[in-house]
């Protein structure tokens, strides 16, 4: 009589999907525990830049401060503005908007841009949005020493409401995040993005109020109508005010803060449901 044996074969695994909200909470907490890892990259980024200057990253406050100068002097005479409160008003402008743009146009090749480490280093794709924003917010300080000396010159007085600026910049790094986060991915799989936007960014800067004042429309309302509030369309004109009120002394008003808030909830919401649906992909894409 033959007999036959049967090996129990062990259970299946179950199976596991890239795209769940748990890998994705968990890829943004894992990028925001490798802190070493980007805050070094991010200042290498910075020293690589400038590498056998002789004075390395002040370049950037130099740059910046020309920038400012040329604009100031040209812009407050075609629109009949006194220097000494225009020049401080398109210093600050011009720095957050050098700040916004730089997660934007960048973000949109943060993970292009890192080909290689993706590959060779595996790591949350976080970590490169991480860089970019410690970047990004190095930048921003080198250049906030412009203001200090505009500060200084025009002796501007300033009153304990300056702090409001540092949870608007905190608010802004956030923002940052999720720009180059989401704008990453979508040009990770379309190359066409990055030139799109860089196109765009001209226009942007031209169409929000950095080189000139919101006011000169609201002055115009009669004539305007409501083309007088075009400005309060532009998202970018709150994330600006929110930081340059309280730097150049003016009176802050909350709804640049409602905006704001919005625009950082909706913005991380698509930014989450970007991550759980193509985190997985971007390293195929790249």
């Amino acid at each position: 009589m033959q007999s036959t044996s049967t090996v129990d074969s062990p259970p299946a695994p179950p199976e596991t999907s890239s795209r769940t909200w748990r890998k994705a909470f968990k890829d943004i907490n894992d990028g925001l525990q490798q802190r070493q890892l980007w805050a070094h990259l991010g200042w290498q980024d910075i020293k690589q830049r400038y590498r056998r200057s002789v004075i390395g990253p002040l370049w950037i406050t130099i740059g910046m401060g020309m920038t400012a100068t040329a604009l100031g002097l040209l812009y407050s005479q075609l629109f009949s503005q006194e220097i000494r409160t225009f020049l401080p008003y398109l210093t600050v402008g011009f720095i957050v908007w050098n700040f916004i743009l730089g997660c934007l146009t960048e973000g949109t090749e943060v993970f292009i841009a890192n080909e290689g480490l993706m590959k060779q280093l595996p790591s949350p794709i976080s970590v490169h949005v991480l860089r970019l924003v410690w970047r990004q917010s190095l930048l921003f300080a080198h250049n906030m020493i412009v203001y200090l000396v505009v500060l200084a010159i025009f002796q501007m007085p300033i009153s304990w409401t300056v702090i409001a600026a540092i949870p608007a910049f905190m608010l802004l790094m956030l923002n940052g995040g999720w720009v180059a986060l989401v704008f990453g991915i979508i040009a990770t799989r379309f190359r066409d993005i990055p030139p799109v936007i860089n196109s765009l960014s001209t226009l942007l800067f031209f169409m929000t109020p950095i080189v000139w004042n919101a006011d000169i429309l609201k002055a115009k309302a009669p004539e305007l109508g409501w083309r007088a509030n075009l400005a309060d369309l532009n998202p970018l004109y709150h994330y600006i005010e929110i930081i340059r009120d309280p730097l150049i002394g003016q009176d802050q008003l909350l709804y640049h803060w409602i905006v704001v808030l919005a625009c950082t909830v909706v913005g991380w919401a698509l930014a989450l449901v970007v991550l759980r649906n193509y985190r997985a992909r971007i390293t195929y894409w790249v």
